[in-house]
């Protein structure tokens, strides 16, 4: 391809890119910037309340495993009579 045509093609697309990263939602991250974009998912009140209690939740669950773990280790190790 020729560069005058291939040069002038090549910093459209590039120009192309730089905008729609500027207008383009960003995900579960930050907000994009001015008036573009809305609040996050994962920064809603209702998400941030889903979440803690599934961490709680999930935290409960690796308790009572571990406190199961730690009885069958104690029936193990004690001495029978």
């Amino acid at each position: 391809m020729l560069d005058r045509l291939y040069m002038p093609f090549l910093a459209l697309a590039a120009l192309a890119a730089i905008a729609l990263a500027l207008v383009w939602p960003q995900g579960l991250g930050d907000r994009s910037p001015g008036p573009f974009g809305s609040t996050p998912v994962q920064q809603t009140p209702a998400m941030k309340a889903a979440m803690d209690r599934e961490t709680q939740s999930s935290e409960r669950r690796l308790k009572q495993a571990r406190d199961a773990v730690r009885d069958l280790q104690d029936k193990a190790l004690s001495p029978r009579q």
